[in-house]
């Protein structure tokens, strides 16, 4: 059986096991075992995925502090502490146990080790301004503007954790297109708001 089928049934189990208690994001890391960044990305991704209230504030602030980690010290990361004591009620944090061991049941049948090239430590000085990236427009206001951001990192989590090149480029691929959507409509936005503002005036009495 591969680590990662072991994986998902440490998560499972604990799930099985949790009490009327709230799980914090440190102790669903350590669940982990010997995880790398690829896990703590996958780790902050999923919340951001689920309906918690406050996650993706909370989270993308989280996501700042790992951006700027991964710049000084990739591939040895740890959680942040402060972010490390957000809480997940039982029954969410039964949920994200649960979201977390599917993903590792369903990547495993697809992801694989290759194109390790990815991999090298030197890739943080794209790795870093992309998490920054991500984790900034997870912080904004924008109904369901959580889910594409926070799956792009999730891709690149799970291609770091099964050191699958190719799941790290789907992910950077996925970013970097809603990136230029975003900016595509700031610069719709900035081409039209200074003749809807004058026509909003015009009609004023």
């Amino acid at each position: 059986m591969s680590v990662h089928h072991t994986q998902a049934e440490r998560l499972r189990a604990a799930a099985t096991a949790l009490q009327d208690e709230p799980l914090s994001l440190q102790q669903l890391f350590r669940l982990h075992g010997r995880a790398g960044p690829g896990a703590l990305l996958v780790v902050l991704a999923v919340p951001c995925l689920l309906p918690v209230p406050g996650a993706g504030m909370l989270l993308s602030m989280g996501m700042l502090m790992v951006a700027w980690m991964i710049w000084r010290y990739y591939p040895r990361l740890v959680m942040p502490r402060k972010v490390g004591r957000f809480q997940l009620s039982p029954s969410m944090a039964r949920r994200a146990l649960n979201t977390l061991a599917w993903l590792y049941e369903k990547a495993a049948r697809v992801m694989r080790t290759r194109q390790r090239w990815w991999m090298q430590p030197g890739h943080r000085v794209w790795l870093a301004p992309f998490v920054a990236a991500m984790a900034m427009v997870i912080f904004l206001p924008i109904p369901f503007g959580n889910v594409v951001p926070a799956a792009a990192l999730l891709l690149i989590g799970l291609g770091l954790v099964f050191e699958d090149g190719l799941a790290m480029l789907s992910g950077v691929v996925l970013g970097v297109a809603l990136l230029a959507v975003l900016a595509a409509l700031a610069g719709g936005a900035a081409h039209w708001a200074p003749e809807l503002w004058a026509a909003w005036f015009a009609r004023l009495p």
